[in-house]
């Protein structure tokens, strides 16, 4: 596994060389371990995350006990939006749900780059755009999908952010970041595997044929990988953030 760099984060590898070699001093290379907590709903944030091989899983948690996830955020984004839209706290959690790198940028350093307006402030509101429309369409989804597409989407979505296509996830978590229950997720999983399109074992689970996969998905999976591509901060038409 290659070293991790800023690079691998799409949003710091559209940068112009000059505008990343003004973050470069205030990024923090961290660890980001299966289940860390990065924010708590109602806690003031302190650092927005730019993951390149993890990915964080924002939910919200009900005065029941019951979550479900709203997005999932790996390297092709960032978490901690809130920051630079204004806003101190967030009402979700954001948890790490496979563990990796990343790296974290202080408040006050991305809000100073953010006013500067420019390259990074391009990338981040283009950024927030396709973020909610992942946020849209994932609302839809639980509301007028079946488990097995609801399951279908969210396994090709988390796989394009893993490199190897394998999910180090339990069917009780799976169950959990979907709202649902695991009885529910264990069928499905199972009819999947069945057909071939995936192999579960042992809290492993491989995505083995994705286009096969995403026959058996809704049109959500497909229509926010259109808009994140359409929005992707390569439009920016950045020399990158490598060297």
């Amino acid at each position: 596994m290659a070293s991790p760099h800023p690079s691998q984060n799409h949003l710091l590898a559209a940068l112009p060389a000059a505008d990343f070699d003004t973050l470069r001093a205030d990024l923090e290379l961290v660890p980001m371990r299966l289940g860390d907590m990065l924010y708590e709903p109602g806690r003031r944030l302190r650092h927005a995350y730019f993951p390149t091989s993890a990915v964080v899983s924002l939910h919200y948690v009900t005065a029941s006990g019951a979550s479900a996830e709203t997005t999932g955020v790996g390297h092709e984004g960032m978490v901690g939006i809130s920051l630079f839209m204004g806003g101190d706290t967030t009402p979700s959690s954001a948890v790490v749900q496979s563990g990796g790198h990343g790296y974290r940028l202080e408040r006050g350093a991305l809000n100073q780059a953010f006013d500067r307006g420019g390259s990074l402030q391009r990338a981040l509101l283009r950024y927030t755009q396709a973020l909610i429309t992942q946020i849209t369409q994932t609302a839809a989804c639980y509301r007028h999908h079946s488990v097995e597409q609801q399951l279908s989407r969210w396994l090709l979505a988390t796989a394009d952010r893993l490199p190897a296509g394998e999910l180090v996830m339990t069917q009780e978590l799976v169950a959990s970041l979907l709202g649902v229950r695991r009885e529910s997720i264990t069928q499905a999983a199972g009819k999947l595997q069945d057909e071939g399109y995936i192999r579960y074992r042992r809290g492993h689970i491989t995505v083995l044929d994705a286009a096969g996969l995403q026959t058996r998905a809704c049109e959500c999976y497909s229509v926010v990988k259109t808009e994140m591509h359409r929005l992707r901060p390569e439009a920016l038409g950045a020399v990158g953030a490598a060297g």
